[in-house]
């Protein structure tokens, strides 16, 4: 199982994705994060994740799971066509919502874990691949995805990581995360977790968290 999690897009390790992508070629990029967004927000958040991974040389195209709901196997055809998965930020809830409408959470789950597919994400991209969305409640709210998927908010994460990942946290003198002040956001997101007993990792925007045959590493 290949993962590139980070808190903003590539972090300050471009270069790293692209090895673990097997070099530039097809990306599936999946923008359902931004559902809940007026449509002129939601079209611009999709091309300002095609560019950049355009400009490092794959062929980014959007694979939109509002297309897909209900017609899961359909999905998995076209997405066992792509070698990476990239999925943006947003409100991970709305996304969450999005992945099991359509499938995806378990068409995901199978290329990833058998590693015919290497996902990276970002922000909600990211916090969607833990065992469980609590704390992302401080940042996102789960009460767009009625209005917006027509379902209740799901608070389980697809399990691909052992602990929930707090992102955008300020980084002290060292790079890493400021712990002490890591944000007021960050900070809410780390106590909730801490109240219910789940285990959390702090990202600054420039980290991300890199798994390669099961061994996770923070960089």
């Amino acid at each position: 199982m290949r993962l590139f999690l980070s808190s903003y897009r590539f972090g300050a390790h471009a270069e790293r994705f692209v090895e673990l992508a097997g070099g530039p070629g097809p990306v599936a990029v999946i923008a359902n994060a931004a559902d809940a967004w007026p449509p002129r927000a939601r079209e611009s958040a999709v091309v300002s994740d095609l560019m950049p991974l355009r400009r490092l040389g794959f062929d980014a195209t959007e694979v939109d799971l509002r297309d897909y709901v209900g017609r899961p196997d359909e999905l998995g055809t076209v997405l066992s066509r792509f070698p990476t998965v990239w999925v943006r930020g947003g409100n991970t809830f709305v996304l969450r919502a999005q992945l099991a409408r359509s499938g995806a959470d378990a068409v995901l789950t199978e290329l990833v874990r058998s590693d015919a597919l290497f996902y990276a994400g970002y922000s909600a991209g990211a916090c969607v691949a833990a065992p469980t969305l609590t704390g992302v409640e401080c940042a996102d709210d789960p009460a767009e995805v009625a209005g917006v998927c027509g379902i209740p908010a799901r608070w389980d994460g697809l399990g691909f990581v052992d602990r929930a990942i707090v992102p955008h946290c300020r980084p002290g003198p060292d790079g890493r995360p400021d712990t002490t002040n890591p944000g007021a956001e960050a900070a809410r997101m780390r106590e909730r977790c801490r109240a219910a007993g789940v285990r959390s990792v702090l990202l600054t925007d420039d980290q991300a968290i890199v798994m390669t045959a099961g061994s996770a590493t923070v960089l």
